[in-house]
């Protein structure tokens, strides 16, 4: 959703309304003070200047605080800015911020620009109190125009030019053909929204084990409506792969739970004969905070023989009642993102532009939702993200981490020197038993980390009972 501001002849302080597009390209009034919808309206503004050009255009405004002509990093300055100003609830500040970000925000522009018209959406529905409906309005629209094909061609570009996401297939694939070495009846619980895009280099490498080729059952667990629709034309390309790589399958589909926790050996299908594993990518977050306990639990009822959790490096839970530090860390966490997005994808780039807009939809989610607001299935309830020693700490409960063999470390180095230079691998210690008393300090830093530029961004672990 495009947000723009109509603003009066003179000056932002006397500017009140913002023009929010609809479905049908129409603009919507948005009235600062109530909220209502009016009647569609055509505007006029335009938000796809250079950060430069706005600059200069901003009359009465002073510009040179927050950066450069050039825009240099003035985006994370005015959002920070302009949160403060909302946790203060300065109403004067507040429209004068927007106004100065609406002038200076593109989705079609730089880095900065970019930012500022993400963050300025979250920013304009938590000062209205607008953020449940325009959080299910960008769910509605991403679920209209989503299909297998974009969805499919939208990752397989981005694994192309980023390990983002293929770090942790690598990683936990690795874990799982370990633990499950020598067993004839596999079992795999895929709690992820990936598309099964992790599980064909899987099956090849059952192929081409030297025992007996094994029965694999993959039983993935949708946790996002999006996901739900596209998931019978997977299931058919994946029988059809395993069939042509020889390995006997079963694949089977989980969907419409409330939340993730209601899940049990009889709803998973789980037998006595099988060897189970459970991999989990990036579904944790979305799982309600108070319920994330609660989940672990459910994993080790299952008896599976390896855990793999796979989440992006950010903490949007600790602070979540501190709006200033969530918006920061939130900023922090997507400039990053946003960063690393311009150096893989060139300026003109449709995927760039399609993965950026899917940010909007979790900013909004996390900055502009009280975490109270009813959604209609778990996959949506939550965007909290935690830190790797976080998720460390709650799994260390029921768990003990399994940590990667030096084969499946030295795969993620291979996997990586395909990729442009920035990216890095760190790993930490594990502990593999022996005195308690150094037990906490290995399971808190549990695992192994994606780094880009130095600064991590994914989490990588691997649990066993």
């Amino acid at each position: 959703m495009d947000i723009t501001l109509f603003t009066s002849p003179k000056g932002p302080q006397f500017s009140h309304t913002f023009f929010s597009t609809n479905n049908n390209g129409d603009h919507i009034v948005l009235d600062m003070n109530n909220n209502n919808n009016q009647q569609p309206q055509h505007s006029h503004t335009s938000t796809s200047r250079s950060s430069a050009d706005s600059a200069g255009g901003v009359v009465g405004c002073a510009v040179e605080p927050y950066g450069d002509a050039t825009g240099n990093k003035w985006a994370s300055k005015l959002l920070k800015e302009c949160a403060r100003a909302i946790s203060d609830k300065d109403s004067s500040k507040i429209h004068h911020l927007l106004w100065m970000l609406n002038e200076l925000a593109s989705p079609y522009g730089d880095c900065d620009q970019k930012l500022a018209s993400y963050f300025l959406q979250a920013l304009f529905c938590k000062a209205t109190e607008s953020g449940q409906r325009c959080y299910k309005t960008l769910t509605s629209v991403a679920e209209k125009s989503n299909s297998f094909d974009s969805a499919r061609k939208l990752i397989l570009k981005f694994q192309e030019v980023s390990p983002w996401t293929t770090f942790g297939h690598v990683a936990s694939n690795g874990a799982i053909l370990e633990a499950l070495e020598g067993e004839t009846k596999l079992h795999i619980i895929d709690i992820s929204d990936t598309l099964c895009t992790q599980w064909p280099t899987l099956l090849e490498a059952l192929a081409t084990r030297n025992d007996e080729t094994p029965h694999l059952k993959l039983t993935v667990v949708v946790t996002a409506s999006i996901v739900r629709s596209v998931m019978k034309e997977i299931g058919q390309r994946m029988e059809k792969f395993a069939r042509l790589m020889g390995v006997p399958f079963e694949f089977n589909v989980i969907s419409g739970l409330n939340h993730i926790g209601e899940l049990t050996k009889e709803t998973l299908g789980v037998k006595d004969d099988e060897a189970i594993a459970v991999n989990c990518i990036g579904a944790m977050r979305r799982v309600a905070i108070d319920e994330r306990e609660s989940v672990i639990q459910m994993f080790h009822s299952l008896g599976a023989k390896i855990v793999t959790i796979v989440e992006e490096e950010a903490d949007f839970t600790s602070s979540r009642y501190d709006f200033v530090k969530c918006f920061e860390e939130c900023l922090r966490y997507y400039t990053l993102y946003f960063e690393m997005l311009e150096e893989s994808f060139s300026a003109t780039s449709n995927e760039r532009l399609m993965l950026e807009r899917e940010c909007s939809r979790s900013i909004v989610r996390v900055l502009a939702c009280e975490e109270d607001d009813d959604h209609e299935n778990y996959g949506e309830k939550c965007e909290r993200r935690e830190r790797g020693r976080q998720w460390s700490e709650k799994f260390k409960a029921n768990f003990l981490p399994s940590g990667f063999s030096d084969d499946v470390v030295d795969d993620v180095k291979a996997l990586l020197k395909r990729y442009k230079a920035g990216w890095a691998l760190v790993t930490l210690p594990q502990q593999q038993g022996g005195d308690n008393n150094n037990t906490n300090n290995h399971h808190e830093n549990s695992g192994i980390y994606l780094t880009w530029k130095e600064e991590p961004v994914v989490w990588a672990s691997a649990w066993k009972p």
